[in-house]
């Protein structure tokens, strides 16, 4: 192995050992040498996603996995997509990792320290952690920071941040109501989107994050986000709108702001969205 490759193994690795996984990996080193576990690891190999409330389980595992029907296509993005899925082989890292005793997000903050864990920390000015209520109903999660969010170290603080703003207000809360965060802490080079292995070394912290809070209803803005989250690599438009459980919170995805200064005839569709939010969480629109 290369010095380099060998240097961002060892660097995960030590992640990992401060979230408290090192027996995950021990784990998974003695199911490679135990033929029984390498048996049952491979009965589970196809990963399930989470079902959609109202819906038993295998359901809502039909409904992703059977060919889609001919349709519209997706609304195209303005850079790739990416289709984050876990590996079939072993736990995922969400699964594995573990609550943290008496976690704040202060510690988790502390934890993230001035992270050089990937690539992305080479360009970035800021880390953006997340700002709002720590006892937030409703978490916002959106990608990755960009530019004005790198600068200011805040999320969502553009102009796709102040369209979110007014929707926020739209649903009769304030900014400082709800929670706002990200995939990854660092802004990703050209606002790219964030790529796999960036994702599975700063989601950990969102997840964190998310236990922290422990919001009732959590909104995905964009594919990335609900891709991570729902360990899928289905377009948005194949599950926009629905409801799933998501470690004990309720979990619905729509679209980006930034996609919505681009497309303002789909504001009706996420308005919608918004709409469903506000019904569990008992909320009546702002006034105008």
């Amino acid at each position: 192995m290369d010095p380099e490759k060998r240097a961002r193994v060892e660097a995960w690795l030590q992640f990992g050992e401060e979230l408290g996984l090192g027996p995950f990996y021990r784990d998974r080193s003695r199911a490679a040498q135990d033929p029984e576990a390498r048996d049952g690891a491979a009965e589970s190999a196809a990963p399930e996603l989470p079902a959609r409330i109202g819906f038993p389980a295998s359901s809502a595992a039909a409904s992703f996995s059977k060919p889609a029907p001919p349709s519209t296509p997706d609304p195209a993005p303005s850079r790739t997509s990416v289709g984050f899925s876990p590996a079939a082989s072993s736990p995922n890292l969400f699964e594995a990792a573990e609550r943290v005793e008496g976690d704040t997000l202060e510690q988790i903050r502390t934890d993230i320290g001035d992270c050089t864990r990937c690539r992305l920390h080479k360009a970035r000015h800021n880390i953006v952690f997340g700002v709002g209520s720590p006892t937030a109903q409703l978490v916002f999660v959106g990608e990755g920071p960009g530019h004005d969010e790198d600068m200011q170290g805040e999320p969502f603080v553009g102009r796709a941040g102040k369209l979110l703003t007014q929707m926020i207000e739209a649903m009769g809360l304030k900014r400082e109501d709800v929670y706002i965060c990200n995939v990854v802490k660092c802004r990703p080079p050209e606002n790219r989107l964030p790529e796999r292995d960036e994702i599975a070394t700063c989601s950990p912290f969102l997840l964190r994050q998310l236990e922290v809070i422990r919001p009732k209803v959590i909104c995905c803005l964009g594919a990335c986000s609900a891709q991570t989250l729902l360990a899928t690599n289905q377009g948005i438009s194949k599950f926009r709108g629905e409801w799933f459980d998501f470690r004990g919170a309720k979990l619905i995805a729509t679209y980006h702001p930034a996609y919505l200064l681009r497309n303002p005839n789909a504001k009706g569709e996420v308005w919608k969205d918004l709409q469903k939010v506000m019904a569990v969480l008992g909320l009546q629109p702002r006034k105008r």
